[in-house]
């Protein structure tokens, strides 16, 4: 089996095997009939279906649909890659350059009985790439580095070639779950026929690659009038419905080839304000969000509460634009903000990482650089100083509902009012990345690229390009050249004094540019019934829906 990377670049992956002994013996342990549904509310909005765009990677979209869209690898409970070989196999057969040959399962089918070809790794590296403009991907990492899929239309086998030096080392995290999108909506939405997407992407036909991204960007939006011809499931689970106030309702997927799902129907909440009155109702039963978002949960007996760190870091992402487009205006607000208070609240240490891994403290060490101690405590005269006495207004966004975050603006407001910085509560239903590019907010609270969970994707190296150049999730826009390289760098190197090394050089720069405010490391909390059975947490975005066809609800 090819080993991977995990969240701190050394963990190795866990067998599906395992995994399958540790589900079994789970559902072992209960006993009576199975209920035919599950409610599970998540973190944040559930918007699209495509969550490789930079408001789906935000969104609560990998937490729903990790087991619709499958691919050939998953984020397992730790967030460590874990092979899924009902989808297929990877091999490597070079390594300098780094080659590998992914084969896709003669089996593998979507729900509208299209076969699963290697058109859809195409389209995957063709929009996350960064080679072609107008597709609105989140993250290049890993993507760019590829030099060639060689697929034959419509085939199961891609060869998939890296360029020279370019060998990334979390190549396991690309072409996983959500990660492929079915290529063949888009060749019937834009009349391409068979194949016509991937050949387009492959002879670089860009006339016809405009109108493949517009379609990437948008045709999977989720809409309660939604087609369903244009959703199709490659897993246990497909999408069934979309209701006015934003629930996907997910239903057991006939054409699935590999173990039947143990629950018929899961329907999926967007987080509201009503979470604790559904728990006492006893109308959720599984809830995966960020700690302290719905304030202090009263658990009735019947339910049982999971709390435990995720690989994401909550932090203030400062906009490209506006009042705080200078280096300068963001250090002050940054200089008055009581990080200590705000992490204390969150009953989590201060994080100072952008470029490690906030799992690991050896890597997250390095990055603790003199240039970070001023930011610790708020210190208002000095963020007074840092504007020349000038009075300025920042609008802080942030995803409502959100008690955790409505607190700490709060904090940020009461500290900075002695600087003369008017801080403004922009909290809303839509504040997210989109909002943040688009100037409407001038400093996001979110987690690791704009979202309202954990947003990481189980990688540091990934995580990292968050802070790249060109980079859809690099909210603030943030270019810096050094940084630039020092980023591919890391996604490059296996030594860990290497990596520590390369950390604590970016450090400074980034302190000085603050492109974004680290606070604390995004604590998580998963509640249950106590009737269900195989619920575990998930430091990634894609958090406690990694195995929810495993799922089961005694009644």
């Amino acid at each position: 089996m090819v080993q991977w990377r995990g969240i701190a670049r050394a963990r190795t992956a866990v067998t599906a095997a395992t995994l399958s002994v540790v589900t079994a013996m789970s559902l072992a342990a209960c006993s009576g009939s199975s209920a035919d549904e599950i409610d599970y509310a998540v973190d944040g909005t559930l918007t699209t279906y495509n969550t490789n765009t930079v408001a789906g990677a935000a969104s609560a979209g990998p937490q729903a649909f990790a087991r619709a869209l499958t691919g050939f690898a998953y984020h397992g409970p730790e967030g460590q890659m874990v092979a899924d070989n009902d989808f297929g196999s990877v091999s490597v057969v070079g390594r300098a350059p780094l080659v590998l040959d992914y084969v896709i399962s003669d089996k593998a089918v979507y729900s509208d009985g299209k076969p699963i070809t290697c058109d859809d790794l195409v389209l995957a590296w063709g929009a996350q790439s960064g080679r072609f403009p107008g597709f609105d991907a989140a993250s290049r990492a890993g993507y760019r580095d590829i030099a060639s899929v060689d697929c034959a239309p419509g085939q199961k086998r891609a060869r998939v070639s890296f360029a020279q030096d370019r060998g990334f080392l979390d190549y396991g995290h690309l072409f996983a779950a959500t990660s492929l999108m079915p290529s063949h909506v888009i060749a019937d939405e834009l009349g391409l026929g068979d194949g016509g997407v991937a050949t387009a992407l492959q002879n670089g036909d860009q006339p016809t690659i405009d109108r493949i991204s517009k379609a990437w960007n948008t045709v999977w939006d989720l809409k309660p009038d939604l087609d369903l011809k244009k959703f199709p499931s490659s897993g246990p689970y497909r999408i069934d419905s979309v209701s006015e106030d934003g629930v996907v309702v997910l239903v057991a997927n006939d054409k699935w080839w590999g173990t039947p799902a143990i629950t018929n129907r899961i329907a999926v909440w967007p987080r509201g304000a009503d979470i604790q009155e559904r728990v006492n109702q006893g109308s959720f039963d599984v809830v995966d969000i960020e700690s302290g978002s719905s304030g202090l949960l009263n658990l009735p007996d019947d339910y049982v509460s999971m709390e435990s760190p995720s690989a994401g870091i909550e932090q203030l992402i400062f906009a490209p634009g506006g009042p705080l487009a200078a280096p300068s205006a963001r250090r002050a607000v940054a200089l008055c903000t009581p990080r200590d208070v705000i992490a204390r609240n969150a009953a989590t240490p201060i994080i100072n990482s952008r470029l490690s891994p906030v799992t690991d403290d050896a890597f997250s060490a390095a990055e603790n650089v003199g240039e970070a101690a001023q930011f610790g405590v708020a210190n208002p005269d000095a963020a007074r100083a840092a504007l020349n006495n000038k009075p300025l207004t920042v609008r802080i966004g942030y995803q409502t509902p959100n008690a955790r975050l409505a607190a700490t603006v709060g904090a940020i407001a009461k500290s900075c009012a002695a600087a003369g910085i008017t801080v403004q509560d922009a909290g809303s239903a839509t504040a997210g990345p989109v909002a943040l590019r688009n100037n409407e907010l001038d400093g996001l609270l979110a987690g690791t690229g704009g979202a309202a969970g954990s947003g990481s994707s189980g990688s540091s190296a990934i995580d990292a390009y968050a802070f790249h150049s060109g980079n859809g999730n690099n909210l603030p826009g943030y270019v810096n050249e050094r940084v630039d390289g020092i980023i591919d760098a890391q996604a490059v190197t296996a030594d860990p004094k290497e990596l520590a090394r390369l950390a604590g050089e970016g450090a400074p720069i980034l302190w000085n540019d603050m492109p974004t405010l680290p606070l604390y490391r995004q604590q998580r909390t998963v509640l249950t019934s106590t009737k269900m059975y195989a619920v575990s947490s998930n430091p990634t975005r894609w958090g406690a829906g990694w195995n929810m066809d495993r799922w089961k609800l005694s009644t």
